[in-house]
């Protein structure tokens, strides 16, 4: 396996070429939670490493809604381009570029689902999902019904607070939320997919409760300390581009 100087900057450059895609990310939440890189190995294919930070592997949990996802020069139709979204996610490189290994992603629109599972071959399963909103503070619930993964489920409640200042190179908040491109594999290959989208506008959160199984179903024990918060501040204008095998 290579160790290679990890690149953390110019990934975050507007990539060459066309996007396939565009959508909308807001209300998301970041849940970070730092762990031992050997509780993640088996989870990640071996051509990847996992990237740490000061030594410290990390896991994340990020609901959010997804809303205009559409091909470039098409409309948004909301009854099919709308969808929440709960990922389960670590941080890997591979020959120096960083980026995400998505563990699972849930969606709530069944046509997401079977998109990305196709095109992208990421692991999307089906949940009953929703958001309540009142004022700053924000309410969200995700229940896994889809029979190709284990169950999994989860409600927490935050509220949002101050903006937080831009993330700086070599901070951790750069390194867990600065991240333009998702590794995928299929049959045996390895893939890279780039997105772009303006630097990520934070705020503080706080966490008023949360009850959780999305890391036990990947075989993650539930760390015993509380997780890392960073509130998204506004809503992020996405472009994804196709998968390039590496």
């Amino acid at each position: 396996m290579s160790h290679a100087t990890v690149d953390r900057l110019s990934i975050c450059q507007r990539p060459a070429g066309w996007p396939v895609m565009h959508q909308t990310w807001s209300k998301l939440l970041f849940l970070h939670w730092h762990l031992h890189a050997e509780a993640l190995r088996s989870l990640v294919p071996q051509s990847l490493e996992i990237d740490t930070f000061e030594g410290k592997a990390w896991v994340s949990i990020a609901p959010f809604v997804m809303t205009g996802i559409r091909p470039p020069l098409l409309p948004a139709v909301p009854a099919i381009s709308d969808s929440y979204e709960l990922n389960v996610r670590t941080y890997v490189h591979y020959e120096g570029v960083p980026g995400i290994w998505f563990l699972s992603l849930d969606a709530s629109n069944p046509l997401a689902v079977v998109g990305a599972r196709a095109t992208y071959h990421l692991p999307y399963f089906r949940a009953q999902m929703s958001l309540a909103e009142n004022g700053d503070a924000i309410h969200y619930r995700s229940t896994r019904v889809d029979a190709h993964a284990p169950p999994a489920e989860f409600d927490a409640a935050w509220t949002l607070g101050a903006a937080l200042p831009a993330a700086e190179p070599g901070s951790l908040e750069f390194f867990l939320t600065e991240r333009y491109c998702l590794y995928t594999q299929h049959r045996r290959r390895l893939y890279r997919a780039r997105i772009h989208h303006d630097p990520w506008p934070l705020r503080r959160a706080v966490l008023a409760g949360m009850k959780s199984t999305m890391l036990e179903a990947h075989g993650i024990a539930m760390p015993d300390h509380a997780p890392l918060l960073h509130a998204q501040a506004e809503a992020l204008n996405v472009e994804v581009w196709p998968l390039k095998a590496v």
